[in-house]
């Protein structure tokens, strides 16, 4: 049975192929990958990536970007593995929340 995401063979409208810049986040997003997945972390697998991306509910599919989808299984990833704890990724992202609101 097909899943949400998988959109192979559907039509899925026009492409864009302009370049375009990456946000700042988005850089930190890919790099994060790239850091977490080299041989000698192995923290994160590509395989792993995608089911946890391939697990989101389609309501959070739909509406998150291509690199939000990254962060999120980046996210899950970690703490299934036991690097993070739900509360530690709790703190840090109210701590950063509360930096993007002081100013």
């Amino acid at each position: 049975m097909r899943q949400h995401h998988d959109m192979g063979g559907l039509p899925a409208g026009p492409v864009d192929r302009r370049e375009h810049d990456y946000a700042l986040w988005e850089k930190r997003v890919d790099a994060l990958m790239m850091l977490l997945s080299e041989p000698q972390r192995q923290l994160l697998r590509v395989d792993e990536l995608r089911r946890n991306i391939e697990a989101l509910p389609p309501d959070a599919y739909d509406s998150m970007s291509y690199y939000e989808r990254w962060i999120s299984a980046i996210a899950h990833t970690l703490l299934q593995r036991g690097v993070l704890t739900a509360d530690e990724l709790g703190r840090k992202l109210a701590e950063v929340e509360a930096r993007g609101t002081a100013g």
